[in-house]
């Protein structure tokens, strides 16, 4: 890992999706959207994206397993983000392939459809993000159309090594171009909400602790 990812890592690791989101509306884009939730306990995954993107199947030569490819050149800084078009009628994502990007140092993933084997994820310790739960199996229904290319997530476009953000709250896409800009203002977002949290509990009224342009930081000590 160079010292660059891990310092970007480290920042977006100290922020919740709540503030990150907050940045990107800042900057005039997408925010953080909803529907992707963990599939077992309450962990985080902040990483660059390495994308796939499913099909539905065709009959003819069978390929690499779906996701195989993605996961055989994904790191310990990344995060795997499956595209399936939101389908939650058939698993996107599996044991298997949980615990291949678990062995490999993956932070997790992030999946536009459903998944299963839920129970082995959570015995490994692997972050799955999904839009739902199904046993369905993806052979004989699912493909990968392409891997290490643009996808969607929900109504976000994802190119790989943008910055994503997920935790119970949902997820954020951070582009790659924007990364730096928005680690900054989420930071003194995260800054001012602590700082207003801090005056509650010594007593200062909410209407007075959270006016709206201190919670912009557009205050007269912070301009």
């Amino acid at each position: 890992m160079t010292s660059t990812k891990a310092s970007l890592l480290a920042g977006f690791e100290g922020l919740d999706s709540a503030a990150v989101s907050d940045a990107l509306d800042a900057l005039g884009l997408a925010p953080g959207q909803a529907g992707f939730l963990p599939v077992w306990g309450h962990p985080r995954i902040v990483g660059f994206a390495v994308t796939v993107q499913l099909e539905p199947y065709v009959p003819g030569p069978s390929g690499a397993h779906i996701g195989a490819t993605a996961v055989a050149g994904a790191s310990n800084t990344d995060v795997i983000v499956v595209d399936n078009d939101g389908r939650t009628d058939v698993s996107c994502w599996g044991g298997l392939l949980s615990l291949g990007a678990s062995l490999k140092g993956v932070r997790g993933v992030v999946a536009d459809g459903a998944c299963r084997d839920v129970n082995e994820a959570r015995e490994l310790g692997f972050p799955v993000f999904a839009k739902g739960r199904i046993p369905a199996t993806a052979r004989g229904r699912l493909q990968q159309r392409s891997a290490g290319e643009p996808v969607s997530l929900g109504a976000v476009t994802v190119t790989p090594g943008d910055m994503v953000v997920a935790d119970e709250t949902g997820v954020v896409v951070v582009p790659q171009a924007h990364i730096r800009e928005v680690l900054e203002i989420a930071t003194a977002v995260a800054g001012r909400e602590l700082a207003i949290a801090a005056d509650l509990r010594v007593g200062v009224p909410l209407h007075e602790a959270m006016r709206d342009a201190r919670l912009a930081g557009t205050t007269e000590e912070n301009p």
